[in-house]
């Protein structure tokens, strides 16, 4: 298909545009964000609202839409389980992890995790970031802008388009395109969001022959009923029951909770009740994915019975459904999208790298040796994640789905060294030491037989619930072999009841809808009302 059928000179004008617009707005606030930098560093500053859009707007990126689409439209709207698990992990998050990461007054999950264990587990730490960056992160990112791009360039194999991705991406970081992007990603989320409205609007218009209202309808009629459901039989390939139960809540603490990027959002904000005001919203938020992206995706089966991969489907959605201008628009925001984040995820791996692990080598290197030793490793991080991205189809039939398994098979540990070192007070280093050992070591094994061998009939969801208890077990029982951690050490790292029982003679005196525990409550029951929906 050549390029001038897919985009319009409208299309190419919105294109470039957007494109333009978006830079040089960077670029003349960049010098009033630079002054801001000390005033935001020296005290929070968000409002409840900007947390919960930035934390929606975080979650809605090329991948989300290229993954979340091509796995409705193969397996339905099962995997909006992952989605509206946010709201429940959120409300946990609100009620027991927020207090303790203001209580302790740190600024990074590494740092909270260094003073409460040492620096075995934040190296530790930094190891998985770097694997998940290049593996997960980078290699999705690729993969979705690839198979987004691929129809425009459909003589490219491909590797070609994801070289092509990450060359973009290496020369937007050199030339500090990245920073410019950074500034203005408040704009950027507000444009994906209207992606994905757009594409939910015009794809029932699609289904409905011009009505939007009868596609929605024709979509619930026409649809399998099996496919327009959230709860799973136990033996479900995608979706089972159990692993709904285990491993979906598992990860998604881990994402919500001990997620560098998520977390800091919150802690941006000017206060306690804002920050459990804004996660509380961005759970909400997460609920509307289920109209947006999802059944959207679904719908498109009635439009294009017969993708050969389902990860097609944005693309034949965006190109096929949406009218010209838009496309353009939507061409350039997911383009935004890919390079913003494949820039931010090179930089930060192989600062992770040089930083964590080559300074601790070498630590006479000078500041021209070490930057030039990053750019050497991004380059190297760039080859690595080029490479892989093709590899992703032989291990999952769907992007989402690999980028779920993955989570599955390697967060695991450090979601049960950090729940026990929030409310166990006798785990110290040696137990998180022994539990992330164990752990990883049964995160390999189970990963390479779900992908190699297959001698254990796991589901990944239910291996991610496997790999938690044998390094949680392992931790308890490490922990055993030192002394327990000096109480006045660890006491500010860790959730306190008379933190719980003093809130909760606070909440009296506060009106009822600024009461996070009855907002709480007001979300657990809207997402029970969507699940009871669909189930």
């Amino acid at each position: 298909m050549p390029l001038a059928h897919n985009l319009s000179w409208l299309d190419l004008g919105v294109f470039s545009v957007y494109i333009g617009g978006l830079l040089l707005f960077g670029l003349i606030d960049r010098h009033r964000q630079l002054k801001a930098r000390e005033h935001f560093l020296a005290g929070q500053s968000a409002s409840w609202p900007r947390i919960g859009f930035a934390l929606y707007a975080s979650t809605i990126s090329a991948t989300s839409l290229v993954g979340l689409t091509g796995a409705a439209y193969s397996h339905g709207i099962s995997v909006f389980n992952y989605e509206w698990m946010a709201a429940i992990v959120l409300t946990i998050f609100c009620a027991f992890v927020l207090p303790t990461y203001i209580k302790s007054q740190v600024f990074t999950v590494p740092e909270f995790l260094e003073l409460r264990y040492g620096r075995f587990v934040r190296t530790s730490v930094s190891g998985l970031s770097v694997v998940l960056g290049v593996f997960l992160d980078a290699a999705g990112g690729l993969f979705a802008g690839s198979i987004l791009f691929q129809i425009l360039v459909p003589d490219w194999p491909l590797w070609q388009v994801c070289a092509l991705l990450a060359i973009l991406a290496g020369g937007f970081l050199i030339a500090g395109g990245l920073r410019a992007v950074l500034m203005v990603e408040g704009v950027q989320g507000v444009v994906m969001v209207i992606v994905a409205s757009g594409i939910a609007f015009f794809t029932f218009r699609a289904v409905g022959g011009g009505d939007v209202i009868a596609g929605w309808s024709h979509t619930l009629k026409a649809i399998d009923p099996t496919h327009l459901k959230l709860i799973m039989p136990a033996d479900d390939k995608d979706m089972p029951w159990t692993g709904l139960l285990t491993g979906v809540p598992l990860i998604g603490f881990y994402f919500w909770c001990t997620n560098q990027i998520m977390v800091q959002r919150v802690l941006a904000a000017k206060s306690l009740d804002h920050g459990r005001w804004g996660s509380l919203m961005g759970g909400a938020l997460k609920l509307t994915n289920l109209f947006l992206v999802i059944l959207p995706g679904a719908a498109a089966l009635l439009l294009f019975p017969a993708l050969p991969q389902p990860d097609r489907v944005f693309s034949h959605m965006v190109f096929e459904v949406m009218p010209h201008g838009l496309i353009g628009l939507i061409v350039a925001a997911c383009l935004i999208s890919i390079l913003a984040n494949l820039s931010g995820i090179y930089n930060s791996t192989s600062t992770l790298l040089t930083m964590d692990f080559i300074r601790k080598l070498k630590p006479d290197m000078t500041d021209v040796q070490l930057v030039r030793t990053g750019q050497i490793i991004t380059v190297i991080l760039m080859a690595i994640s080029v490479l892989w991205t093709p590899q992703i189809i032989h291990f999952q039939d769907t992007l989402w789905k690999y980028l779920q398994a993955v989570l599955c098979y390697f967060v695991p540990p450090i979601a049960a060294v950090f729940i026990a070192g929030l409310f166990i007070k006798r785990v110290n280093r040696a137990g998180a030491a022994a539990g992330l050992v164990a752990g990883t070591i049964t995160s390999v094994i189970l990963f390479v037989d779900a992908f190699a061998f297959h001698i254990l009939p796991l589901h990944f969801l239910v291996a991610a619930i496997v790999i938690f208890a044998v390094a949680f077990i392992a931790l308890l029982a490490g922990s055993l072999t030192a002394p327990a951690p000096d109480p006045a050490t660890v006491s500010h790292l860790m959730f306190a009841k008379d933190v719980w029982k003093a809130e909760t003679a606070h909440l009296k005196t506060v009106k009822w809808y600024q009461n996070y525990r009855f907002l709480s409550v007001a979300l657990l029951l809207l997402t029970g009302a969507i699940v009871i929906w669909f189930a």
